[in-house]
């Protein structure tokens, strides 16, 4: 029981489980699911919802609109605050989608051509993004893992989907 003035709050043992289980990682979708033809897309809505119910996990957040989350923006010509009004704003992934398609207009070969960027990182001749890519195998102990060729598969193996 905590009491503050006043006010008295009690404390069962499914709220304190819930309490608990906030710490763990809700992880937003892989980068390869697609939304109106985005690939990348459904990954940074998941995010933008996460943050704004305070869910967000704390590995997540120096990235936040950077990373993949900016270059998506800046592919699709869309403010990171923009878009998460828009996710704000929206009950479904549908309405979402729906204001994509009306707000952004990029045609397929422009979308692949960011989906085809994405998944090229890191660039070989990238030598910082390397060594990064490098740096964080080793902190998940996937060292051994020679099929992690892509930020992208570092991601899902790092959510464990791969």
């Amino acid at each position: 029981m905590l009491a503050i003035s006043n006010l008295t709050i009690r404390f069962n043992r499914s709220t304190i489980e819930r309490i608990t289980n906030m710490s763990e990682i809700i992880y937003p979708r892989s980068p390869r699911e697609t939304m109106d033809g985005w690939s990348y897309l459904p990954r940074y809505v998941d995010k933008i919802r996460l943050h704004l119910a305070g869910k967000l996990h704390s590995d997540y957040t120096e990235n936040f609109g950077k990373g993949f989350d900016g270059f998506w923006l800046k592919a699709a010509g869309v403010a990171h605050e923009q878009m998460i009004e828009v996710v704000k704003n929206s009950v479904t992934d549908g309405e979402v989608c729906d204001w994509v398609r009306q707000h952004v207009k990029k045609s397929a070969a422009e979308k692949a051509a960011h989906w085809q960027d994405v998944l090229s990182r890191p660039k070989a001749g990238d030598e910082s993004a390397n060594a990064r890519f490098k740096m964080r195998k080793e902190q998940s102990g996937f060292t051994h893992r020679d099929d992690l060729k892509t930020f992208v598969d570092y991601i899902d193996a790092d959510e464990k989907r791969i």
